[in-house]
C-alpha cells in the first residue's frame, strides 16, 4: 500500500517540509506574519519581511534543486556502472570545483584580474568551481572515448579525485591562514550561499541538468539489463554514457558551484528510493528519487537553521542522515 502511494506521499512530503522551511528558522517569525507575507500582506517588522524572501524563500528552493539534483546525478551514476556506492564525488567531478575554490581562495587571494576583465568574491568562486568541474568532465569525456569499460573509466575518476586532493593539500600548505579558513567554511556547505539575483541562474542550470536526467530514463532502463541487450535494442551505449556524464556534470558541478560539495546525498538517495517503491524501473524510481533528495536536502537545511541565531553547516547534518543509509548497503552487499 505505501509503495503504491509513494509517489503521492513524497510530492505531499515535499510540499511541507518546504513550508516548514518558510516558517521555521534561526529567528522567530509569528506563523501568522509568514502566511500574511506569503498572500502579500505587510509585515508588522521589516527585517521579517527580508528573512522570508531574501533568504527563507531562496534557501528552500535552492535545497530542493540541490538535492534533487545530486540524487539523479547519483542514480544516473548507479545505474551506469552497476556499483551500488557510486556517487556524484566519485568521478572526481566536485573534486574538480573543489581545486577551481582552492585555486581562487588559497592561490589567488579570492581576486583576479587580466587587463580591464575582473572578478571576485562569490562570483570568482562560481566561475572557479563551475572551470574546474568542467576540465575534469573535459578528460573524463576524452577518456570515455578510449575506455570501452565503465569499470575503468570509474577507476579514472577515482584517481583524478587523488589528484586533485593532492594538489588541494599542496595549496592549502602554502596558503594564508585568512584563506585556510575561507575555504574550509565553503567545504562545508550551506544553501544560503544563493542568493535572490543568483536564483535564477542556479534554477536554470539546475533544472536543465533534471529536464536531461528525466530524458534518459529509456535507456537507464536498457542498461540494467547489460550493454550487449542494451546495444540489441539499439542503444548507443557510447553515446549514452557520453550523455550521462554530461548531464551528471552539470548538476554536480553547479550544485557544488553555488552550494559548496554537499555529502551523502548523491550517494544515499536512490538506495533510499528503491527501498520505499521496491523497483529498479527509472520510469517511478528517478522521480522517487528526485523528491526523496529534495525532501532530505529540506530536512537538512531545516535542521541547520533551527538553532537560535546561528547555522549549522549543511555537511555536519548530510552524514548523520546518509552514513548509515550507505553502511546498510554495504551490510546487505556482503550478505
Amino acid at each position: 500500500m505505501i509503495r503504491r502511494h509513494c509517489l503521492p506521499l513524497l510530492v505531499m512530503s515535499l510540499l511541507v517540509l518546504f513550508a516548514a522551511n518558510l516558517y521555521f528558522g534561526s529567528v522567530h517569525i509569528p506563523a501568522q506574519a509568514v502566511t500574511n507575507l506569503l498572500f502579500g500582506g505587510e509585515a508588522e517588522r521589516p527585517s521579517w519581511q527580508f528573512i522570508l524572501w531574501e533568504n527563507r524563500v531562496p534557501q528552500a528552493i535552492t535545497a530542493v534543486l540541490s538535492g534533487a539534483g545530486l540524487a539523479a546525478a547519483g542514480l544516473l551514476l548507479q545505474t551506469a556502472f552497476r556499483n551500488p556506492l557510486a556517487g556524484p564525488s566519485i568521478l572526481g567531478i566536485d573534486g574538480g570545483a573543489n581545486l577551481g575554490v582552492a585555486i581562487a581562495m588559497l592561490f589567488l587571494g579570492g581576486s583576479f584580474m587580466a587587463g580591464a576583465f575582473s572578478l571576485s568574491g562569490f562570483v570568482l568562486v562560481i566561475v572557479a568551481a563551475m572551470a574546474g568541474a568542467w576540465a575534469v568532465m573535459a578528460v573524463l569525456i576524452t577518456f570515455s572515448r578510449f575506455l570501452r569499460s565503465n569499470t575503468m573509466l570509474l577507476i579514472t575518476g577515482v584517481m583524478i579525485g587523488y589528484l586533485t586532493s593532492s594538489a588541494i593539500s599542496l595549496l592549502n600548505y602554502g596558503a594564508t591562514e585568512e584563506g585556510v579558513r575561507s575555504f574550509m567554511v565553503w567545504g562545508l556547505g550551506s544553501f544560503a550561499n544563493v542568493t535572490v539575483d543568483r536564483l535564477p541562474a542556479f534554477c536554470v542550470s539546475m533544472s536543465l541538468g533534471i529536464v536531461c536526467s528525466l530524458l534518459l530514463i529509456k535507456p537507464l532502463n536498457a542498461l540494467l539489463l547489460g550493454e550487449n541487450y542494451a546495444t540489441n535494442l539499439g542503444v548507443n551505449v557510447s553515446r549514452t554514457r557520453t550523455l550521462l556524464l554530461l548531464c551528471t556534470g552539470l548538476l554536480t558541478a553547479t550544485s557544488t558551484a553555488f552550494c559548496g560539495p554537499i555529502a551523502f546525498v548523491g550517494l544515499a538517495v536512490p538506495h533510499i528510493a528503491r527501498l520505499l517503491l521496491g523497483t529498479a524501473n527509472h520510469r517511478t524510481l528517478l522521480p522517487a528519487t528526485l523528491l526523496t533528495g529534495a525532501c532530505l536536502a529540506l530536512v537538512c537545511n531545516l535542521l541547520s537553521t533551527l538553532p537560535s541565531q546561528s547555522l549549522i553547516p549543511i555537511n555536519v547534518i548530510t552524514p548523520i542522515l546518509g552514513a548509515p543509509v550507505v553502511i546498510w548497503v554495504i551490510l546487505r552487499i556482503e550478505n
